[in-house]
């Protein structure tokens, strides 16, 4: 089973912060899940992606194409169990659950520090899944860079 890890956006925006993510990723070789709570979210992602944000290209495709299995990132609403994937990262309050992660490398829960909302649910996602069994860290940003605050080897 792979670690849960929890990303606090409290000092950059996901668009600035997914890429990095997405790329650390990708330099693992990882095949990743990027999932989102909504189709327009979905179509936002694939055109940040697009951009590039910083003039480096992140190879991805939207769910739902003819390419789904060879997509390196894909940009999903719901969970792609039965692609063979190493990484899925959640954002915008998407959810995951336990057994997703027995098969994964790695899961991420990336959500929004300003978002009273965002913050709620991921305390509830890191109780579910810690309960469930997965071992979690929390990850904050502080001075430009991650520092891990919590860990928890799950139940």
């Amino acid at each position: 089973m792979g670690d849960v890890y929890f990303y606090h956006l409290t000092e950059t925006p996901l668009e600035k912060a997914l890429p990095t993510l997405l790329t650390l990723a990708r330099e693992r070789e990882w095949r990743i899940e990027l999932r989102t709570s909504s189709d327009t979210r979905a179509q936002w992602l694939d055109k940040m992606l697009w951009d590039g944000g910083d003039g480096e290209f992140l190879p991805h495709g939207l769910a739902g194409g003819p390419h789904d299995d060879d997509q390196p990132i894909l940009i999903t609403t719901q969970s792609s169990e039965e692609l063979k994937l190493d990484c899925v990262m959640c954002v915008d309050q998407s959810v995951m659950s336990a057994s997703e992660i027995e098969t994964l490398q790695r899961a991420c829960i990336i959500f929004d520090g300003v978002d009273a909302n965002a913050v709620q649910k991921a305390r509830e996602q890191w109780k579910k899944l810690t309960a469930d069994g997965c071992a979690a860290q929390y990850w904050a940003q502080e001075g430009g860079r991650w520092i891990k605050k919590a860990e928890s080897q799950g139940q």
